[in-house]
């Protein structure tokens, strides 16, 4: 366990190195919102940092550090040239505004202490099945995967696949003009009112599943990362935030929400 704990904390030590050397960027350019894709790829150096200190031994280890790689670098890539393409994310220019309203603080000090040692240890309580996952393959290899492993794999790869649709479908929809303040209510979105949040969830459950599969105590000791994202992502910054602005901007996403599932994708309620 020792080991693990020093694993972990040579992790942490260099992930806020790495979110420190953003910040000062971000003081260069005014704009915290490509933290969005550091998000992603920040859980892929933890991974690598994790196989890389351990030897990257044992089938599950290679499965989380494959799967985590995977989900990562096509995530960040599309938020990284989203934010490329469309520049600051009106969301961060509010919370910043408000936070420096508030707190009378400068900009960097807001886009420290609010955004990035905000994102600094969710990001890293979000990776742990990962983490963990990794550094218990190596100590004692399992011979095979079991099926709560083969479940996780599988789960994980829905989950990339479900988020990767839809995004395409959003960015298509959002491309076309004659679009503009209607809602998406077709491909996946016809199901759920966030397949890429659902497609998120889905991956580190699964992710998770392949952890587990270890030991109840990795199980155990790793649960709080999905179970924490999911929260995030229903509860608090993911679609409470975002449908709050939604129904003051889509005319129509109120009789959206009364047909369309709000997470689990589910067929779309029909008028009595």
């Amino acid at each position: 366990m020792s080991d693990a704990l020093a694993m972990l904390g040579f992790n942490f030590a260099g992930l806020i190195a790495v979110i420190l050397t953003l910040w000062w960027i971000s003081t260069l350019i005014r704009d915290v919102s490509f933290i969005d894709a550091f998000w992603a790829f920040g859980m892929v150096l933890l991974a690598w940092g994790s196989a890389w200190q351990t030897g990257g031994e044992g089938l599950h280890g290679r499965l989380l550090l494959g799967l985590t790689t995977l989900w990562g670098l096509r995530l960040a890539a599309h938020l990284f040239f989203r934010w490329r393409a469309h520049g600051e994310d009106p969301r961060y220019a509010r919370i910043m505004a408000r936070t420096m309203e508030a707190k009378t603080w400068s900009w960097a000090k807001v886009a420290l202490l609010t955004v990035f040692l905000t994102q600094a240890p969710l990001l890293f309580i979000t990776c742990l099945p990962a983490q963990i996952g990794i550094w218990a393959s190596a100590a004692d290899p399992a011979p095979g995967v079991g099926i709560a492993g083969l479940t996780g794999v599988v789960a994980a790869l829905v989950g990339i696949g479900f988020e990767t649709i839809g995004d395409a479908q959003l960015d298509r929809f959002r491309k076309d003009a004659a679009n503009k303040g209607k809602v998406l209510d077709t491909g996946l979105w016809r199901y759920t009112r966030h397949p890429n949040y659902f497609g998120d969830a889905l991956t580190w459950w699964g992710l998770w599943l392949v952890a587990a599969d270890l030991s109840w105590g990795v199980a155990l000791a790793s649960v709080i990362g999905p179970l924490f994202l999911t929260f995030t992502l229903i509860k608090w910054s993911g679609k409470a935030l975002l449908e709050k602005g939604l129904h003051k901007t889509r005319p129509d996403y109120a009789a959206y929400v009364q047909r369309t599932s709000g997470f689990v994708p589910w067929p779309p309620k029909t008028k009595a």
